[in-house]
């Protein structure tokens, strides 16, 4: 079993950043993937980027701006956003994947103002 805990989310206006941070319970050496994912109000919870091993996938409208990226010896998944835009606005939460398992942090939000 995996805790996943979030912080990081701010307000911000559009333009600037924030990083997320994604802190696993134990070692994530093991977990298949790790991802971020983000729910708007009244929409679905999208997904935003994965990180497999050391292979990453950003979903087209992050792509060039936000970057994924692990600290194995913290146990820890961030979560770089750049260039931040009101669209971005959402509760972001972690995912981990392993061993046929699923985990789901609380989640974190995010606001970005015009």
């Amino acid at each position: 079993q995996v805790q996943l805990v979030e912080s990081g989310g701010d307000l911000v206006q559009a333009g600037g950043s924030l990083r997320l941070s994604c802190a696993a319970s134990r070692s994530i050496l093991s977990i298949n993937a790790m991802g971020w994912y983000r729910q708007a109000p009244g929409k679905q919870r999208d997904w935003v980027a994965i990180i497999a091993r050391e292979t990453t996938t950003y979903a087209d409208s992050v792509k060039g701006r936000f970057t994924i990226s692990r600290d194995n010896a913290k146990n820890t998944v961030y979560l770089q956003m750049n260039s931040l835009k009101p669209e971005d606005t959402g509760v972001y939460y972690c995912k981990a994947e392993t061993a046929g398992w699923t985990y789901w942090g609380q989640g974190t939000q995010v606001t970005v103002s015009s």
